[in-house]
């Protein structure tokens, strides 16, 4: 899943920068306001693409003394700045642009030139977005498109889906404004469609920041993973009682598990020992992302 992600994060990288720069181009040319948000989007992916893979090699840095439980969280608070920056810098200079286009208007000069960038901008984000969709359906396993957003541990695999899905309706919007605004000579469609573009980023944006906020926070594992856990350490024969299972990802693929038990009153410490070795090594062989497994005393 690492490997796609990366690949995808990549391949977004390098088609945004080309977008962003043909965008740019055709808005000074031409005047557009939508294309100008357009560019706008194009150049803020391309920032995010870079933050995303930072987050990516900061993640796998080893534990050291300050950060006994590695970095893995890394991911996740790169992951939340992305959304800020979209939402702030994307989805706010696209409003604040069409805003302005609406009340000071001004002629498409050269829509010919709009609808060539936005054609090849549209075949360049296409190919993005089914890397971003190849790694996302890594993830899926049969399960709905949302779901799958609410419950990954791993925000590469939505950020990269969202934000191109998000590219390819602004292009749609910027398409229809500029065609409203030369075919009817309403300068005010253009605007409009800047806007939409940026409500569209922001909409984006804000379910980036809520995903990424509680993975940050701490998300533990689901309710079927977490029942697999205790029916492994209820069958042991040397435990009397297990009160509770807690768990945290620190990675999308390391999960620390604090576990309250009581041994049977019968077994000597030698036994005790034995059966914590046991219980870590089922525990570890059944679910392989749980790499820290801790005990602790269960009251009576």
């Amino acid at each position: 899943m690492a490997q796609e992600a990366k690949t995808a994060v990549v391949a977004a990288i390098l088609g945004n920068l080309a977008i962003a720069t043909t965008k740019f181009f055709a808005a000074a040319y031409s005047g557009s306001s939508a294309m100008l948000s357009e560019a706008i989007h194009s150049l803020v992916d391309t920032g995010n693409g870079a933050l995303i893979l930072v987050g990516l090699r900061n993640s796998r840095k080893p534990p050291d003394a300050e950060h006994p439980f590695g970095h893995g969280r890394e991911l996740y608070f790169w992951t939340l700045m992305v959304g800020v920056l979209i939402f702030g810098v994307g989805g706010g200079m696209s409003v604040y642009e069409g805003i302005t286009h609406l009340l000071h208007p001004a002629t498409i000069e050269n829509a010919k030139l709009n609808y060539i960038v936005l054609g090849v901008s549209a075949a360049f984000e296409s190919v993005s977005w089914y890397f971003g969709w190849k790694a996302f359906s890594k993830e899926r396993r049969g399960r709905g498109i949302f779901q799958v957003i609410h419950s990954t541990k791993d925000p590469t695999s939505f950020s990269v889906l969202l934000e191109d899905s998000a590219a390819l309706a602004g292009l749609a919007v910027a398409l229809l404004g500029i065609f409203l605004s030369q075919s009817l000579h309403q300068p005010y469609f253009d605007g409009g469609a800047s806007i939409v573009i940026g409500i569209l980023l922001c909409t984006i944006a804000t379910v980036m920041v809520y995903e990424s906020r509680g993975l940050l926070i701490g998300e533990g594992v689901d309710r079927q993973t977490l029942k697999g856990l205790r029916s492994i350490v209820e069958d042991d024969e040397d435990v009397a009682h297990v009160q509770h299972l807690h768990t945290i990802y620190q990675s999308p693929n390391t999960v620390l598990l604090v576990i309250e038990l009581r041994f049977n009153d019968t077994i000597s410490a030698v036994d005790v020992r034995a059966a914590v070795r046991r219980l870590e090594t089922n525990i570890k062989a059944g679910y392989p992302e749980i790499k820290y497994v801790f005990f602790g005393t269960a009251s009576h």
